[in-house]
């Protein structure tokens, strides 16, 4: 049975006058319920407003707009229902603990008998561990053991809701887990309700049924909510065991991060500067740290960009492709390094949010990918996908977990088509999870993960280390599919068309530069930078993997695809193969005005321009039908049958993506 809604805080809403005049918007739009017995924590930055909600809910201070419900009563005054606990212990140094936990029950409990009295005192200092410390005042007591007087007055008057204001801040690290222990262990005993308001990550993490991650402000919202599936009663060695503790942990540092970064990127002055006949010339191009961004570090290092008077670039290196989205979502980036499905995900909404159109005009690389597999494995005979199949069969007891990088990226694609096709269901008979790149190897060392499907130069670096083995690649999977595209919004795309055109035109010259072998040592070089990947020269390389140790051949057959004849051109056969495959994992639906989507994304005028206005005649079109390992004909003329007559296949569904019409940016 779920336990009844305790707290109801609907639109909640909270301006505060300015001296000067005006209003500062502290919350806005704050929907929370909060179930009896529940433990929750709010966390973001300072000035989002975690003590300014947590007071509204106390009733210290009221909304301006929207309400607050304890047991379904609007909350309009403090009172003994919704104890605080301060970091500051609110203690009267004059009374001793005994007499500070007393004053509080002589308030709420005027007519209580004096046995009850002291039976009550007694019971709530023996609570918090200070039975020997009762006669003393608060001078004589530690940090710690004053905060568990703060504690015990608070629970003794029985409240409905227990609210904690960073009640622990003060503390040291000793002090700080010894009293999260004990206060996790009263709420466990006690079934209390409890907010708190922390800075602390792992804090957060050990105590909370749910972490409720507030955006900067003004205007503060939810941006997150985490569920803590870690089960009680908890212990602070095993939670940091347990499978979710690193991931929950990551993801709140991922949020307060990039909650950090757009606070300085909104800092940071941002007229859009207009010169050389482009409507903007101050980029910020993201990309992630992988062999395939070397055109974005050689269009910088030989500068392309400003030949084609894009006179501020600026690189912005994101940890993961969650980056990136989150990038175009919140307006902080202008373009992007993408994987070549990205485009089509986000316009059709499978980053969870309203569709948001991306257009393609460049692809930057083909291949590039392959299945690394952990050494255990190989050990155990584990060569090929007959072997992995064979091993999962008599291992079927155990989790079996492989990386990928992103839902839209090819490296899950083509991972999970590879798999389903040599009769292995990539949801069933194992788990992939979505790690950033730099991640993999850690977890793939340690043993977390069966092995990843990855760009360089991580499966280099897993042979290089011993760590791995690779066990397919991408020339075999589908030689030449698209890897990595350069990606903007559709709306900024219409609103500096002329800077679209110079920055493509930037990034094909890059491109062409990077196809020469005889540049490969010096763009390992540039790459090894620690801007760029930040590692050793020698485990960068973009020729095809040779030999059974797993050396690259320099100059042999190319790995990474960056320019020739149908290399860059952007292709709608391709990204419908992508639309389908999306649709197949049930990643999205497959959209009904798909042909709308594909001429909406791939916008081949821009490549075409940028491609005359170069003098490239030789990079036009002309590639072939799509042909995949397993010989399967992809029938773009009929995609629905297409998905229906694949061997393996979730339930997808078919909609109709609601676009709107193209706009671009406000000014």
């Amino acid at each position: 049975m779920t336990p009844a809604t305790l707290v109801d805080v609907q639109e909640l809403e909270k301006n505060f006058p300015l001296s000067g005049g005006g209003n500062y918007l502290a919350l806005k739009g704050i929907d929370l319920e909060i179930r009896k017995g529940e433990f929750i924590s709010l966390i973001g930055h300072s000035g989002c407003g975690k003590s300014t909600l947590l007071n509204m809910i106390a009733g210290l201070d009221l909304p301006t707009g929207g309400t607050v419900l304890v047991d379904g009563e609007t909350v309009k005054r403090p009172g003994p229902d919704k104890m605080v606990v301060f970091q500051n212990y609110s203690l009267l140094p004059w009374l001793t603990v005994e007499q500070n936990i007393a004053l509080a029950i002589d308030e709420v409990y005027p007519g209580l008998a004096a046995r009850e009295r002291t039976a009550l005192i007694q019971e709530h200092i023996d609570m918090v561990g200070l039975g020997h410390a009762g006669h003393k005042l608060p001078r004589e007591l530690s940090g710690g053991m004053r905060q568990r007087v703060a504690i015990a007055r608070a629970l003794a008057i029985k409240p409905k809701l227990l609210l904690l204001d960073e009640p622990f801040g003060a503390l040291d690290a000793l002090t700080r887990g010894n009293l999260q222990e004990k206060l996790m262990q009263i709420c466990n005993e006690h079934q209390l309700t409890a907010v708190m308001v922390t800075h602390d990550v792992d804090e957060a993490v050990l105590l909370s049924d749910r972490i409720v991650c507030l955006t900067n402000g003004p205007g503060s919202k939810i941006g997150n909510i985490l569920e803590v599936d870690i089960p009680r009663p908890r212990q602070r060695m095993t939670v940091v065991h347990h499978p979710s503790y690193y991931s929950l942990r990551s993801e709140i540092i991922y949020f307060l991060n990039r909650q950090k970064r757009v606070k300085q990127w909104q800092a940071k002055p941002h007229k859009v500067q207009a010169a050389h006949g482009l409507e903007k010339v101050n980029l910020d191009l993201g990309f992630i740290p992988l062999a395939a961004c070397a055109p974005l570090a050689i269009a910088e290092a030989k500068g392309f960009f400003a030949k084609h008077g894009l006179d501020q670039v600026h690189l912005v290196r994101e940890t993961s492709w969650r980056g990136v989205t989150d990038g175009f979502l919140d307006g902080t980036l202008d373009a992007a390094l993408m994987p070549s499905g990205m485009p089509v995900w986000m316009t059709a909404g499978g980053h969870g949010g309203t569709p948001t159109p991306i257009v393609t005009a460049l692809t930057i690389s083909r291949n590039g990918n392959e299945v690394t597999l952990a050494k255990r494995l190989a050990e155990q005979g584990v060569n090929s996908v007959d072997d992995y199949r064979a091993w999962l069969q008599s291992h079927n007891r155990e989790p079996h977990t492989l990386g990928i990088v992103h839902p839209a990226s090819m490296h899950n694609l083509l991972l999970r088509y590879w798999l389903a096709a040599s009769g292995i269901d990539p949801d069933r008979d194992v788990h992939l999870q979505t790690l950033p790149p730099a991640q993999m190897l850690a977890d793939l060392k340690d043993g977390s993960i069966d092995g990843y499907c990855i760009g360089e130069p991580w499966n280099l670096r897993a042979s290089r280390e011993g760590h791995g083995v690779p066990i397919v690649g991408d020339l075999e999977i589908w030689n030449g599919h698209p890897g990595k595209v350069l990606g903007v919004r559709e709306a900024w795309a219409l609103a500096y068309p002329n800077t679209h055109v110079a920055l493509t035109k930037a990034l094909l010259e890059a491109c062409q530069f990077c196809a020469d072998p005889a540049h490969w040592d010096e763009m390992a070089e540039l790459l090894a930078d620690r801007r760029y990947l930040g590692m050793k020269k020698e485990l960068i390389s973009f020729g095809a993997r040779k030999g059974s140790k797993g050396e690259f051949a320099p100059h042999g057959e190319p790995h990474h695809l960056f320019f020739g004849r149908g290399v860059n051109r952007p292709s709608r056969t391709e990204h419908l193969w992508i639309l389908t495959q999306l649709a197949r994992w049930a990643e999205i639906p497959f959209p009904r005005n798909y042909v709308e989507i594909l001429e909406r994304i791939c916008n081949i005028s821009v490549f075409s321009t940028a491609a005359r206005e170069l003098g490239l005649d030789d990079v036009s079109y002309q590639r072939g039908a799509i042909e995949l390992f397993d010989g399967r004909p992809f029938d773009g003329n009929d995609p629905i049958s297409y998905l229906n007559h694949v061997s393996v296949h979730r339930d997808f569904s078919v909609a109709e993506i609601p676009l709107g019409v193209p706009r671009p940016l406000a000014a």
